[in-house]
């Protein structure tokens, strides 16, 4: 199974498509740049500090599994199924820093 069309379709929704929906008034996201919504997608599939489970850097060292998971996780954030706000403030939990 090839894991390069999940890891670009990874990386082009956490630095294209949600930072441009984070753009949008509408949208009350808690966060606006890519690193960030890499760090909470990461975090929320690691169950933890992601870079303690996969070397850096990510998107170069994601298994199959955790590229399938990343890629619904962030069409589920897009899609507003899942709340960024709760997925954000637990990555934040996780990291001591709330």
């Amino acid at each position: 199974m090839n894991i390069q069309p999940l890891v670009e379709q990874y990386l082009v929704m956490t630095k294209q498509v949600m930072p441009k929906m984070a753009r949008d008034p509408e949208n009350s996201w808690p966060v606006r740049n890519d690193h960030c919504f890499q760090r909470i997608v990461l975090d929320s599939i690691c169950q933890g500090v992601w870079y303690e489970s996969i070397e850096r850097p990510a998107y170069k060292n994601l298994s199959h599994a955790q590229a399938e998971l990343a890629v619904q996780l962030c069409s589920e954030i897009i899609a507003g199924q899942v709340d960024l706000s709760q997925l954000n403030l637990q990555s934040l939990i996780w990291r001591g820093k709330r």
